[in-house]
């Protein structure tokens, strides 16, 4: 195993030192889209340290993101908060509104849990569009800051914060925290008769996962320059980012960022398919579901534990 994670290692830092020689030979339009992938990679590991390792499916990814978004974007428009004050605020935001679900939510069972993070979203969803005045309702908001208007440093950014958030995410999965919900995902009452408080525990991965969702989704917003519920709330994004850290591979975090970089780049260079676009993304990502259980990386990583 040490050889393996020394290899898993090697691997992840030849992919960010890739990574970083991008701006060199792409364009600003390609950077752009990877900048918004980054982000979306971000979504996508913070959602599999939820299901992942605590098997909680959350099917509500958007409501944390969107809580983040609308509060970092509520900051800077109506009070004037400098954007960096307001990314600070949005994840905060999201980790109150993730506190007031989980409490009551993880004390369900079964899919009960799920269901209360979709519902979660349609209230959202709603609260944005009845509190139009404040929040811009389904035109959204926009933001009179940005991170930058450089292509390049965007792309910097994004690619510094995923790296950030990668390695305290991959840290955390493989610390005490990590390996107590990998073990009250798959054996609750096991876990707990061991003397482990699992709910406390998948509280604590679920504000976890909230943090870093609504920082992500802050930052997304003031990439964009605004925020609305098709890029931050919609449920359709929830899906995706939900595929993505499948299509990477469970309980492997850094395949969510494989994961939601093949749907973003994949679902823009197909766009002149037109609503065949969708389809063959899709296609793809079933395929690979169904063919390889595990993951992309999942799958590498099962393969060479068994060599």
């Amino acid at each position: 195993m040490s050889l393996l994670r020394a290899r898993s290692l090697w691997i992840a830092i030849a992919l960010a030192a890739f990574a970083a020689s991008l701006p060199m030979w792409l364009s600003g339009y390609v950077l752009g889209v990877l900048t918004v992938a980054f982000y979306f990679g971000v979504f996508a590991m913070s959602w599999d340290l939820l299901f992942g390792f605590a098997g909680e499916v959350n099917f509500g990814p958007t409501f944390l993101i969107g809580l983040g978004a609308y509060g970092a974007a509520m900051f800077n428009a109506h009070w004037g908060a400098p954007v960096s004050v307001c990314i600070i605020a949005g994840g905060v935001v999201a980790l109150m509104g993730g506190l007031l679900l989980a409490v009551p939510a993880l004390r369900l069972r079964g899919p009960y849990f799920g269901l209360v993070t979709l519902v979660a979203v349609l209230l959202l969803q709603n609260a944005i569009v009845i509190f139009a005045g404040v929040t811009g309702g389904e035109i959204g908001m926009m933001v009179p800051d940005v991170i930058s208007v450089d292509a390049t440093q965007n792309y910097w950014i994004a690619l510094a914060f995923l790296i950030v958030c990668a390695i305290m995410l991959f840290g955390l999965s493989r610390s005490a925290l990590g390996l107590i919900l990998q073990a009250s995902g798959q054996d609750a009452m096991g876990a707990q008769a061991l003397g482990f408080n699992v709910t406390r525990h998948k509280l604590a991965a679920f504000c976890i996962s909230a943090v870093f969702s609504g920082v992500a989704g802050a930052m997304l917003v003031f990439y964009q320059g605004t925020a609305s519920v098709s890029t931050v709330v919609d449920l359709s994004v929830g899906v995706q980012i939900i595929i993505a850290a499948v299509l990477g591979g469970r309980r492997t975090i850094l395949g969510a960022v494989l994961g939601a970089i093949f749907l973003i780049v994949a679902g823009e260079f197909l766009r002149p398919l037109g609503q065949l676009n969708t389809f063959v993304v899709s296609a793809v990502a079933l395929a690979v579901i169904l063919f390889f259980p595990d993951g992309l990386l999942g799958n590498v990583l099962r393969v060479k534990e068994r060599e």
